[in-house]
């Protein structure tokens, strides 16, 4: 009767935090939203993707219009055969300039036009990267509230039964079938547990604050893990295949192969300095005068020109060579960091594998080792009933069950996690994983 009301007072534990639950997916819905890392993630993209429009501009024509407006005014004399004359009038000009330039051949506005669209490809990279982040931000902070969760009540359901054996064991120490020991083994237990249990509490405390950071609210009761539930293997079942997407697909290696083709662009960029510039020239001109110092008369001209424009660098102050020098240096820069990315990735991949795989057998080893726990447990109830066992062996069965529905649970929030994780690396990480293991928690009444 104890072993079943423990037991039920467990599960109720760990299902009661299902009432009014959300679930992981809708957690992730928020996070989207309010997330300050995502939302910064996605300006950098909007910001990004408008570098290729900015390096277009260089290759586009150049349209200018300019105007003035003057007056002047003369007061003076000059001499002459017949005396001074004054010279006393006010004239006025005005007028405008419509400029165009047309690059016919700027190598390094060409480079900077491929860079421009290879940024725009490494801010996408990098968005999916942020989104790919977010996912797993969201499912390790959700996953921490559960584990948090799943060890309080683990403690106050062990405290639950020690209180149980402490009533007992006081029961048993009264009437003279059992000694002072017992009970003295149960009240330490009993404390124990109730320092443990102000532990609990205070870190689910911190975990429930770490995913409130990420979605902007205090979180609701968060849908835990449906009881029994199946893990799969990940698929493929060979680690390389795991390790070689990582090297291509990850999104942080093809940042770095991006960056890596802007610095070569950049050295190109760098060396056109050395070229002449060819472009084309046209403009629009109207004069309108009223008058000058020496002519009352006015006049309009007009005049138009075409033509092409050629400049030639001869000597820069060797500031062209030194700028080649430095593009070269941060081009073996660019590929070093994309060979570790490149391992890093590779790394991940295989670590996330061998979590999952490593998830998967001490999930099994850990199912087994609850039902023999839970077979210990009645049976050292059994002896300490008939006499052949203490209140000791009592406890310590029960501790070793609930450690082990403990950490059976955190084994497959690991495992889930590590599952992510890999899919991550390998680059192939969206959404619909998610979803994946939104179906595997308790839907909420």
């Amino acid at each position: 009767m104890r072993a079943r009301l423990v037991a039920t007072m467990l599960a109720g534990a760990f299902l009661s935090l299902n009432a009014q639950a959300v679930d992981l997916l809708q957690v992730y819905r928020e996070a989207q939203a309010n997330d300050p890392q995502f939302t910064s993630a996605r300006a950098s993209l909007t910001a990004g993707q408008e570098r290729s429009v900015q390096a277009r501009a260089g290759l586009l024509p150049q349209v200018g219009l300019s105007g003035n407006v003057n007056r002047s005014y003369l007061d003076g004399s000059a001499g002459s055969a017949v005396g001074t004359v004054p010279l006393d009038r006010n004239f006025g000009s005005n007028g405008y300039t419509l400029s165009l330039s047309q690059p016919l051949f700027r190598l390094a506005n060409w480079e900077a036009y491929q860079q421009g669209r290879l940024q725009v490809a490494a801010s996408e990279a990098q968005f999916a990267q942020a989104q790919q982040d977010l996912i797993v931000r969201v499912a390790q902070a959700y996953f921490d509230v559960l584990v948090s969760q799943d060890a309080l009540a683990t403690i106050q359901a062990q405290k639950v039964a020690i209180t149980e054996q402490l009533a007992s064991a006081k029961r048993n120490f009264e009437v003279g079938t059992a000694t002072i020991t017992d009970t003295h083994e149960a009240q330490a237990r009993y404390d124990l547990s109730v320092a443990q249990e102000f532990a609990a509490t205070n870190d689910l405390q911190i975990k429930r604050t770490a995913l409130q950071q990420i979605i902007g609210r205090a979180p609701d009761d968060l849908a835990s893990l449906k009881p029994g539930l199946k893990l799969n293997a990940p698929e493929p079942a060979q680690a390389d295949q795991w390790v070689a997407s990582a090297e291509q697909q990850n999104f942080g290696v093809v940042g770095q192969q991006l960056a890596l083709e802007i610095a070569q662009r950049e050295v190109k960029r760098s060396r056109a300095g050395h070229y002449p510039t060819v472009d084309l020239v046209a403009s629009r001109n109207r004069t309108n005068q009223s008058g000058t110092v020496t002519s009352a008369f006015g006049s309009n001209v007009n005049s138009t020109n075409v033509g092409v424009q050629v400049a030639i660098p001869l000597f820069s102050g060797f500031g062209t060579e030194s700028r080649v020098r430095e593009t070269i240096a941060l081009e073996d820069k660019a590929r070093s960091d994309l060979e570790n990315t490149r391992r890093t990735a590779a790394q991940g991949a295989r670590q996330a594998f061998l979590g999952v795989n490593s998830g998967l057998a001490q999930v099994r080893a850990l199912e087994a080792a609850e039902v023999s726990s839970q077979s210990a447990l009645e049976s050292n109830r059994l002896g300490y009933q008939v006499g052949v066992r203490i209140n000791i062996d009592v406890l310590n069965a029960q501790q070793q069950l609930f450690s082990t529905r403990r950490d059976l649970a955190r084994a497959r929030y690991d495992t889930i996690m590590n599952g992510l994780r890999l899919k991550a690396a390998a680059g192939v990480l969206k959404e619909e994983d998610l979803v994946q293991v939104n179906a595997l928690l308790a839907a909420a009444p």
